[in-house]
């Protein structure tokens, strides 16, 4: 497996205090693709619920912990921070 370049990453922040973090990934990539949001499948198929996990009980900033998992043809990476990196996948 080959490593993305940095121009095949598109980085985003997301709200951390978002009642449905979740959602801002749908919406992300709903914009990546010009695709309307309520076209692409839900995300809760993918990530369970991980996000709001990550957010609403977080570990010490010091875990800099982070959520990667693939979604509608990208592998994405939440951070802790809120940072979000998106990597097309074929």
């Amino acid at each position: 497996m080959t490593e993305p370049h940095d121009d095949e990453i598109i980085h985003r922040e997301i709200d951390t205090d978002r009642e449905e973090p979740a959602a801002a990934i749908a919406e992300a990539v709903s914009d990546l693709e010009g695709t309307p949001v309520n076209e692409l499948p839900a995300v809760y198929n993918c990530i369970d619920g991980m996000l709001l996990n990550l957010y609403s009980d977080p570990p010490a900033p010091e875990a800099q912990m982070s959520v990667e998992f693939t979604y509608n043809g990208y592998r994405i990476t939440v951070e802790q921070s809120g940072t979000v990196k998106f990597v097309r996948v074929s």
